[in-house]
């Protein structure tokens, strides 16, 4: 046997003087034997157990490192490579992103304070532009002579997602109904545009869309957290990368120019279903005189935008990293958004919080109109909106699967049941003793006048007659023209004048969330709304519960897929 071999099978000293004959000097020589490195016996330290065959395994385990280290080196760079071009698409999708200013008119709505469980629900206020300043609009949507004129937001839909999640209600308003627009200043040119009475769709060239945000919070007493915008070149973008949305029409349907009417979408399809998508998918949008009326174009939207739900959630494009993306450069390039949801992490967020509502809690609809007196192809809402706009400030689900409200006695008024919006910190200190009645001094204010009621004449007087009968001494009447404001409200300006606030609410009989902190007052101020027009005690309010929508809502749920557009006879074929 060989020397090698017994090496080999030796006892643990051997095994170590084998381990330390591995290691080769500078010189060549092995460090144990002396041995200069090649020489010796063949079937020795040479052969295959031997010396050459430890050269050969240590540029074997060399090549081996040197490919690990080459491998890590690779990955780590590929890891950073990609890692920095993810940070450079996220730099360029929130480059896509324009933005404004939330709200750029006069509105004294306040936010949502949470409810029991820490939750708030979220409104954000949805615009479709007929904004001809680009190319790709006034191909799409004519009028080059048009090119200049200030965009009007003919789409306007409020999307109200509840404080838990669990259901979403959207209203839409036609573009023509006749609404008090506050006064506006155009956030980019600084251009100022006084309080008026006209068609809501005008509203977006009187300071943009956070005037239009404004004007539905004066409307609704609902506070909107988040505006977004969408012009005719973004619809057929978003159309696209959503890759098509399922329509339905009852008849032919071709919306065209006829005689005396002019101007039509061009929508052209048969009976039935189609999904559309681009141009098409536009057309769709902005057809109106083929379905007869502006509310029901509002109904063919919101058929639309239920589709394009299912099919997203359908899709599940939140875990489709290519589609996902796909939407991201579309969605980001088509919208332009309030600044505070400005970023690609933000719309994202929201986003993931509109997908967790089930598509049948999602219920699409517009607000109970009339014809306006004053121009028949213009509207006011009816009395009935108020019933909705009830639900949204208190957080009642339009479908009858929500809780229902008990009436306690104490709902009614701004901010009741859910809303939460009408105390805040220092309203809610039960610490704060009110002043004797006779030393509280309180202005009251006339704002009876509403969208479809002009102002009760003489009500402020009234009002502060009443307070001075039941000991408020010093309360005066305000001499200045008429306000309009939906709700009656007591406001105060700093903690020190909460609990004498309060104290006036109680006297009349108005909630206490319906008290509010603000600094557009010196003293308190009970401002008379337009949901107290008679009687010296604050009406008591009805509790709204879900599902309690009214007739003329047009309510259409979420999941439902067997609803078609009936067409205007004229526009068949």
């Amino acid at each position: 046997m060989t020397q090698s071999s017994v090496r080999g099978e030796g006892t643990r000293p051997d095994t170590v003087r084998h381990a330390r004959g591995r290691r080769a000097g500078r010189d060549g020589r092995d460090e144990s034997t002396g041995d200069t490195a090649g020489q010796g016996d063949p079937g020795g330290p040479q052969g295959h157990g031997g010396r050459n065959g430890r050269r050969s395994g240590r540029r074997r385990a060399g090549r081996r490192h040197r490919a690990l280290r080459w491998s890590a080196t690779t990955l780590a760079v590929l890891i950073l490579g990609t890692a920095g071009a993810g940070y450079l698409y996220y730099r360029h999708l929130n480059g896509n992103i324009d933005k404004g200013e939330r709200s750029s008119g006069d509105s004294k709505a306040h936010k949502t304070e949470p409810n029991a469980a820490g939750q708030t629900p979220l409104n954000i206020l949805l615009l479709g532009s007929d904004s001809r300043a680009s190319d790709a609009n006034v191909a799409l949507g004519g009028g080059k002579n048009h090119r200049d004129n200030p965009p009007l937001a003919d789409v306007q839909m409020l999307i109200h997602l509840a404080a838990d999640r669990k259901s979403a209600a959207v209203v839409s308003i036609p573009r023509d109904t006749r609404v008090d627009i506050p006064a506006c200043k155009d956030p980019d040119t600084g251009e100022k545009f006084p309080a008026t009475n006209a068609i809501i769709n005008t509203s977006l060239a009187r300071g943009g869309a956070g005037c239009t945000l404004a004007t539905w919070e004066n409307l609704t007493g609902v506070y909107i957290d988040h505006w977004m915008t969408i012009d005719f070149a973004g619809v057929v973008s978003m159309a696209d990368a959503v890759g098509g949305v399922e329509v339905c029409v009852n008849q032919n349907v071709w919306d065209r120019p006829l005689p005396g009417v002019p101007g039509g979408s061009g929508l052209k399809m048969t009976k039935g279903s189609h999904k559309v998508k681009g141009e098409e998918a536009l057309q769709w949008l902005r057809t109106r005189h083929a379905w007869g009326s502006d509310p029901l174009r509002a109904r063919a939207q919101h058929m639309y935008m239920n589709s394009m739900i299912r099919t997203l959630k359908s899709q599940n494009v939140f875990t489709d990293a290519g589609r996902l993306m796909d939407l991201a450069e579309a969605a980001t390039k088509s919208l332009t958004v309030s600044e505070e949801i400005g970023t690609v992490k933000k719309l994202y967020d929201l986003g993931m919080q509109l997908k967790t509502v089930p598509t049948d809690r999602i219920t699409m609809t517009t607000i109970p109109t009339v014809e306006d007196p004053q121009d028949k192809n213009h509207l006011l809402p009816a009395t009935d909106a108020d019933k909705m706009w009830a639900m949204l400030r208190d957080d009642v689900s339009f479908d009858d699967k929500g809780t229902k409200k008990k009436d306690d006695g104490k709902d009614g008024g701004e901010g009741a049941a859910g809303d939460g919006s009408a105390t805040d910190d220092a309203a809610a200190k039960p610490s704060d003793e009110p002043a004797a009645d006779s030393e509280i001094g309180v202005l009251v204010q006339n704002a009876t006048r509403s969208a479809t009621l002009g102002p009760v004449s003489g009500r402020a007087g009234a009002v502060a007659g009443t307070l001075v009968d039941k000991g408020f001494v010093k309360a005066t009447k305000d001499t200045s023209a008429a306000l309009s404001e939906e709700r009656t409200v007591v406001r105060y300006p700093g903690d020190e004048l909460a609990g004498d606030a309060r104290r006036v609410a109680e006297v009349l009989g108005i909630p206490a969330n319906a008290v509010r902190k603000s600094s557009d007052v010196s003293g308190i101020t009970l401002v008379v709304g337009a949901d107290w027009r008679e009687g010296t005690s604050y009406p008591k309010q009805e509790t709204p519960e879900a599902g309690d929508l009214p007739e003329g809502s047009d309510a259409l749920n979420g999941s439902d897929t067997g609803k078609c557009m009936d067409v205007y006879k004229p526009y068949r074929w």
